[in-house]
């Protein structure tokens, strides 16, 4: 039987870093189903799909094909066949994400995928709905958040790494906007699974995150 962890989490808390850290540790396989998501949203905005076209979203999504592959080690998303890794991570993907990724076909189709590869790898998932509706009977389950200001304080630190400005009161409310957005959903909302380990990295790093969640796999895992 395979090993699973469920990390879930609001955006900006560090899952994804954790997580890939934490897999690689491991010798897990990393699925990260926030950028599957966000390869369905970058679909919809170069089909020009309206966000606020339910239906016609519905109708596109039976086009896209979405799946991973692994290129030494690292997770590549595949979109119709195109490595689309190094589109997924603008605002405006992120945001389209947060709006198509509680449609009910788009989850349906995205959490058929993720559960066959738990099925068959020992891997770490992290998302939104992953210890209460993907795996809920992952052996070990991870709720990663931080305060709105230190997730907008990240956010601004990596956009100016590359050069670009930011403006910290906008990001913040941003993310509060799609806080609000994931967790009241009406698909799978944004919720911590009953028997979830909450873990807030608001002041510790991510390695001391890493460490934490690698001690709780150990003890597991006997």
């Amino acid at each position: 039987m395979s090993f699973n962890v469920a990390i879930d989490g609001p955006a900006g808390a560090g899952k994804s870093t954790v997580a890939r850290a934490v897999a690689r540790q491991l010798e897990m396989i990393y699925v990260d189903t926030g950028a599957m998501y966000r390869a369905m949203a970058l679909y919809m905005l170069r089909e020009k799909v309206a966000l606020e076209d339910v239906e016609g979203i519905v109708e596109k999504c039976q086009h896209a094909d979405i799946s991973i592959r692994y290129e030494n080690g690292a997770q590549v998303v595949l979109l119709n066949g195109e490595n689309v890794n190094p589109f997924l991570r603008t605002e405006e993907v992120g945001n389209a994400a947060s709006v198509v990724s509680p449609i009910a076909e788009v989850r349906e189709k995205m959490k058929r995928l993720q559960k066959e590869l738990a099925a068959k790898n020992d891997c770490v998932m992290d998302g939104r709905d992953i210890g209460t509706c993907v795996l809920p009977k992952a052996q070990l389950k991870i709720y990663l958040t931080a305060s709105s200001q230190v997730r907008a304080e990240r956010r601004y630190l990596e956009l100016a790494a590359k050069g670009e400005q930011g403006d910290i009161a906008k990001i913040r409310a941003d993310i509060e906007e799609r806080d609000y957005r994931d967790m009241h959903r009406e698909n799978s909302p944004l919720t911590q699974a009953e028997d979830a380990i909450f873990l807030d990295t608001s002041h510790i790093t991510a390695e001391e995150a890493v460490e934490a969640i690698l001690k709780l796999c150990r003890e597991r895992r006997g």
